[in-house]
C-alpha cells in the first residue's frame, strides 16, 4: 500500500507521495439536504475529494457530521426527500442523476459496501452461501456450480474456516466478526473498483477487529480496489489509511496525508479529537494525565449561521470566527488544507498545538500516597462460579450440558482503587457484575463487601448494603425512563430509601452540579440531552446515596471520543473527590490503561492475568493478553506501520464446550511452537494463576508464561 512508501520533505519529515493520474472516484462540492418539519437539514455541505486506485481514504468525525450520508449519496441509497447537488464521478462517469436501474448495475459490481451492522445487512432467511451466489449471479453470467465454487473461494479468502460447511449456514449461526467477513466476501465478489466501509469494526472486539482489518487488506490486495473507510476510531485510520478527511457539521474541516493530519493538525477540532483519545502507548505519569474533552455539542444542521460551526466549542475562537465560515485552504505553501481562520497561527507556532486546549485539573486524594497494602478491601471475590444449565425439549426438558459463564475467579478491590475487568464478549464479565450486585450466596465461592459476606446478609442488611454499591450501565438512554424527567430519575433511589421530597430535590441539584450539569436540567427529559450528558445523569443517579463502590459496565463505549474524554475525566475527578472505588468493565484497553490502577483479563470464565496496570500493559505474560494488546490500533501512523499484530484464529469458544486443559490452547500462537510433551501438558492440565517472578502484583495462568513487550 502507498502508506508504506514514505518520502521526506525539506525538514526531513515523512510525507506520503501524492498519487498521479485520473482519480477512480471523484466527489466534488457534494451537498445533501433533507426536508423536515423544523426546516431544511443540510446534512452534507460541500464535500470534495479524489480517490485513486489502491488508495485508502479515512473519513472521521463525530456522530451526525455527515460521514455516512455522503457515502450513501455515492451509492444512490438516500431516501426520496434528499436533495443532492454537486458531482460524483466514477472513472469519469457522472453518477448523480442516474436512475435506480442504472445504479443497480454499478452497486455491488463497481462500487461495493461493507455496512456497520452485518446482521441487518444480511437476509436472515437465506444461507450466507446463497447470498454470495446471488451477489455473483446478478452481475456475472455464471452457472450455479461456478458461482458456488467462487463463493467458497471468497469465504476462504476472508478467513471463514471450513467454507464447505459454513456455506450452508444462516447469518444467525455466525458470530459478529464472522458475519462481517461474509459482508467483505460479498463486497469483493465482483472485483469492485471502490469499496465503501461504514464503521465496519465498531461493534467488534479488538481481536476480531484486527481480523477484519486484515481481511480488508487482503481483499484490497486481491481486487486492487480503492477503499473509503468511515470510522470514529482514529487508531484504525492511522494504520489503515493513506489520506484523512476530518468532517464537522456536514463538511470537511481538514484534509491531507495521514502523517500530516496526525503530526501537524491545523484545525482545533482535529487537535481536540487527537487529544481526547486515551493512549495505550503512553505510560507512567503521562498516561494518567487528564484527556482533552471538546466541550459542548455539534450544532443543529437546521438554519446554520454564517459563522464557523465550531466556534462555540473552540478554545481559540476570535471575532472573525463568528462573522464568517472559514474556507478549506492551506495555511502555507507546504501545508494541507484546513477550515480555520487561525490556521496560520497554528502553522507558525504562534499558538502551540499542545496549548490549544486547557488541560483539566484532576484533584489528588489522600489515598494516592497510601500504599495499597495499607488500604482496606472494599470488595473481595474468591472462587466465584456461575454455571447455567443447558436444557433441551419443549414439554419434557432435559439437561444436555452446562454453560460455564464464570468458572472460579478471584480478585479484590481496595479503598480508592480502580480495577479494570477486560476480555472479549462472552468471557463472563457481565455475569460477574450481576453476581456481585445480587449480594446473595453464589453457587460456589464467596463475595465479601466491606469485609461482610454477602451470603450472611439479612434482607434489611442487603437493602442497606445496596446504598454502598451502585452501577452505571453501558447505554444511558436504555437506563433512563424516557417518560420521566431526569430529576425524578435521580431522586428515585433517594425516595426508595426514605428521603423526603424536599431533601431529595436538594440532593438532585447538588448531584447535577457535581457531574457538570445545571440544576434546571432536572425538569428536562432524557431525549433533550446528548449521549455524554445522559451518561453524566446516570453517574449522578449512581452517586445519589453516597456509595463507596461504583461498578461501571462499558460506561463510555457508546460515546464519541470527544464526549468520552469528558466522562472519563469526570470519573477520575469523582474518584479523587469522593474517595470512590471502581470496578471498570470495558473492551477498550486504552481506556482501561488510562483510568485503572490494576487490571484483570478474563477468558472463557476465568481470569488469565491480573496485576497492576504498568506491569500488565508493558510486559504482559499470558499469550491472550499479548494478543489483546497487540490488536489495539494506536493513533500514531509511524508506530502502526512498525507494529506486528498477533492475530488469533477464530472466535471465543462456547462456554458450554470449554476445551480440556488450558482453555486458550486452540487459539494460542505459542502452543504451535511447543514440543509434544509441552503440548500434552497444555491439553491435559488446567493452568493455575501464578505470580510472575519478582512481581508481587502480577500473575498469569499459563504453563509457559513469558513476558513480552507488544505495545
Amino acid at each position: 500500500m502507498s502508506q508504506n512508501l514514505l518520502l521526506t520533505d525539506a525538514a526531513g519529515r515523512p510525507k506520503n507521495p501524492a498519487p498521479t493520474g485520473t482519480p477512480l472516484l471523484s466527489v466534488q462540492d457534494l451537498h445533501v439536504t433533507f426536508s423536515s418539519e423544523a426546516g431544511d437539514v443540510r446534512a452534507v455541505r460541500g464535500v470534495s475529494y479524489d480517490l485513486h486506485p489502491g488508495e485508502v481514504l479515512g473519513i472521521v468525525g463525530e456522530s451526525g457530521s455527515g460521514k455516512s450520508v455522503s457515502a450513501m449519496a455515492i451509492l444512490g441509497l438516500l431516501p426520496d426527500n434528499a436533495r443532492i447537488t454537486g458531482s460524483i464521478k466514477l472513472e469519469g462517469r457522472e453518477l448523480l442523476g442516474l436512475g435506480d436501474k442504472q445504479m443497480s448495475k454499478i452497486r455491488g459490481k463497481d462500487i461495493a459496501m461493507v455496512f456497520q451492522d452485518p446482521l441487518s445487512a444480511l437476509t436472515p432467511v437465506f444461507t450466507v452461501g446463497d447470498q454470495i451466489v446471488e451477489a455473483l449471479s446478478v452481475h456475472q453470467k455464471l452457472s450455479r456450480d461456478a458461482a458456488r465454487k467462487r463463493a467458497l473461494e471468497l469465504l476462504d479468502v476472508v478467513g471463514i474456516p471450513d467454507p464447505e460447511r459454513r456455506f450452508k449456514n444462516f447469518p444467525h449461526e455466525f458470530s459478529g466478526g464472522m458475519r462481517q467477513r461474509v459482508m467483505i466476501a460479498m463486497a469483493i465478489a465482483n472485483d469492485p473498483k471502490v469499496i465503501l466501509c461504514d464503521e465496519p469494526t465498531t461493534a467488534l472486539d479488538v481481536t476480531i477487529q484486527a481480523q477484519i482489518l486484515e481481511a480488508l487488506k487482503n481483499a484490497q490486495e486481491l481486487t486492487g480496489a480503492a477503499i473509503l473507510m468511515i470510522t470514529h476510531d482514529l487508531g484504525v485510520v492511522a494504520g489503515f489509511a493513506d489520506k484523512v478527511s476530518v468532517m464537522y457539521a456536514g463538511r470537511p474541516v481538514e484534509q491531507g496525508a495521514v502523517d500530516e493530519i496526525y503530526y501537524r493538525p491545523r484545525m482545533p477540532y482535529t487537535i481536540g479529537l487527537l487529544g481526547s483519545i486515551p493512549r495505550l502507548d503512553v505510560s507512567g505519569e503521562h498516561g494518567r494525565r487528564p484527556l482533552t474533552p471538546i466541550e459542548g455539542n455539534p450544532p443543529s444542521m437546521v438554519d446554520l449561521p454564517d459563522a464557523c460551526p465550531f466556534a462555540d466549542r473552540c478554545p481559540i475562537v476570535t471575532d472573525i470566527c463568528r462573522d464568517a465560515e472559514p474556507e478549506l485552504l492551506p495555511a502555507g505553501p507546504d501545508s494541507h488544507p484546513s477550515a480555520c481562520h487561525r490556521r496560520a497561527d497554528l502553522e507558525s507556532g504562534t499558538i502551540p498545538i499542545d496549548q490549544v486546549y486547557p488541560v483539566p485539573q484532576i484533584p489528588e486524594t489522600h489515598l494516592d500516597t497510601v500504599p495499597r497494602a495499607q488500604r482496606s478491601p472494599v470488595l473481595e471475590i474468591k472462587g466465584l462460579q456461575k454455571h447455567f444449565p443447558l436444557m433441551r425439549g419443549a414439554v419434557f426438558k432435559r439437561r444436555v450440558g452446562t454453560v460455564k459463564a464464570v468458572d472460579g475467579i478471584d480478585f479484590e478491590i481496595r479503598e480508592g482503587e480502580t480495577l479494570g475487568l477486560v476480555g472479549e464478549s462472552g468471557c463472563g464479565k457481565t455475569t460477574t457484575l450481576l453476581e456481585i450486585l445480587e449480594l446473595v450466596a453464589p453457587q460456589a465461592g464467596s463475595i465479601a463487601v466491606f469485609g461482610r459476606q454477602a451470603a450472611k446478609l439479612s434482607g434489611r442488611e442487603r437493602m442497606e448494603m445496596r446504598k454502598d454499591i451502585q452501577i452505571v450501565f453501558q447505554d444511558p438512554m436504555a437506563s433512563l425512563d424516557p417518560r420521566m424527567p431526569v430529576g425524578e430519575a435521580i431522586a428515585e433511589p433517594l425516595r426508595t430509601h426514605g428521603w423526603s421530597q424536599d431533601k431529595a430535590y436538594e440532593r438532585v441539584a447538588e448531584l447535577l452540579e457535581l457531574v457538570g450539569l445545571e440544576p434546571y436540567h432536572a425538569s428536562r427529559f432524557p431525549r433533550e440531552f446528548s449521549g455524554g450528558q445522559r451518561q453524566r445523569i446516570c453517574v449522578a443517579r449512581a452517586l445519589a446515596l453516597n456509595p463507596k463502590v461504583v461498578i461501571l459496565d462499558e460506561p463510555v463505549s457508546a460515546l464519541d471520543v470527544s464526549i468520552q474524554a469528558g466522562v472519563i475525566n469526570l470519573l477520575d475527578e469523582l474518584r479523587a473527590k469522593l474517595g470512590l472505588s471502581y470496578l471498570f468493565v470495558a473492551h477498550d484497553l486504552s481506556v482501561v490503561r488510562h483510568i485503572a490502577d490494576r487490571v484483570a483479563v478474563m477468558y472463557l470464565g476465568r481470569i488469565v492475568e491480573i496485576g497492576d496496570v504498568a506491569s500488565v500493559f508493558e510486559l504482559p505474560s499470558h499469550p491472550y493478553t499479548q494478543a489483546l494488546l497487540s490488536a489495539i490500533p494506536l493513533p500514531d501512523p509511524r508506530k502502526e506501520r512498525e507494529r506486528s499484530r498477533i492475530l488469533l484464529p477464530g472466535d471465543l469458544p462456547s462456554p458450554a464446550n470449554v476445551p480440556s486443559g488450558c482453555r486458550f490452547r486452540d487459539r494460542c500462537f505459542k502452543y504451535a511452537s511447543l514440543n509434544a510433551a509441552e503440548q500434552m501438558k497444555c491439553r491435559d492440565e488446567d493452568p493455575v494463576i501464578v505470580t510472575r517472578p519478582g512481581k508481587e502484583d502480577h500473575a498469569a495462568a499459563c504453563h509457559f508464561a513469558d513476558a513480552l513487550e507488544v505495545v
